[in-house]
């Protein structure tokens, strides 16, 4: 089962006041029924179906009739049809199913906000599993004035969504791990949200912890680097003989140095401070050594080496 199957079957089996059921199925049937002579539900998930036939039943007295038929393309999934034959008028208009944006008084409140978000979920969101892939939210609707319409409503609780288009239908996405966890909070979807938040917190940590290994890494390979080309330049000068051109202290520094060819220079600098006892910074000791590569450019100039 997908980490979106998981998040309908949790939201659709809490228990709503009266306006929240009003707004998720308000949601629910715009964008995943057929309205003519009835009104006809699809939906490849039980949970949502039953949650649907248990609402329409407790809202309108009205027993739905339940079709299930096989999956398209030989899908294992099971098509779960509800249709409604009765009261069709009253419930197109108490749901407000007859516009394409639904009436103010369907999310007149913060909690029928969140209900009709919810439902929009039920209906035609889904969600990646934070294990498997990047994060990603999505809804699919089927034209760009609900989506705007989605979009803006989303971001009312400051999730960042936006809209892009896909072939006849728009999508509504929220890409960032945060603010999925917020729509997550905000559904009361909390067993998803627990799962979603302790994947997303190993993932942070486990790309911290690649990102610092990256780091020290680099820091080795550019130590080394700078080690093998100081050793090239004091190889350089000793093969033209061409020691005596350095300066004492500078001696010392290419003595030690090919000594210790892959130490790094604050290392280097510790050595020297406690072997010759004189102290030297590491900021010394780049100076002796940049006088030396100064020395080894002259000579690969005069000598095009």
């Amino acid at each position: 089962m997908s980490f979106t199957s998981d998040v309908k079957n949790e939201v659709s089996k809490l228990n709503h006041e009266r306006i929240e059921t009003i707004a998720e199925l308000s949601v629910i049937l715009r964008n995943s029924s057929q309205i003519k002579d009835n009104i006809k539900v699809t939906t490849e998930n039980p949970s949502v179906a039953r949650y649907v036939f248990s609402a329409i039943k407790e809202m309108y007295g009205i027993t739905c009739k339940i079709t299930v038929r096989n999956g398209y393309n030989y899908s294992k999934k099971y098509i779960y049809i509800l249709e409604i034959n009765k009261k069709i008028n009253d419930i197109i208009q108490e749901l407000s199913l007859n516009t394409n944006i639904p009436a103010s008084y369907i999310i007149d409140d913060d909690l029928s906000k969140r209900a009709y978000l919810r439902g929009l979920f039920i209906a035609c969101g889904s969600v990646n599993d934070p294990k498997k892939s990047r994060y990603h939210l999505e809804f699919f609707v089927d034209n760009k004035e609900y989506a705007e319409f989605i979009k803006n409503l989303l971001n009312e609780y400051y999730l960042n969504s936006k809209v892009i288009k896909r072939e006849n239908n728009y999508m509504v996405y929220i890409k960032e791990a945060e603010k999925i966890g917020d729509f997550l909070r905000m559904m009361n979807a909390i067993n998803a949200l627990f799962y979603f938040e302790d994947i997303r917190i190993y993932r942070d940590h486990k790309n911290m912890t690649n990102r610092l290994n990256n780091c020290e890494q680099a820091n080795v390979d550019k130590i080394i680097e700078t080690a093998m080309n100081q050793v090239k330049d004091i190889e350089l000068i000793e093969s033209t003989g061409s020691l005596d051109l350095l300066s004492e202290k500078e001696q010392i520094a290419a003595v030690y140095r090919m000594k210790y060819k892959e130490t790094s220079l604050l290392e280097l600098a510790e050595i020297i401070s406690l072997e010759t006892g004189t102290p030297i910074t590491k900021s010394g000791l780049y100076h002796r050594f940049d006088k030396i590569k100064k020395i080894a450019n002259k000579i690969r100039e005069k000598t095009d080496i």
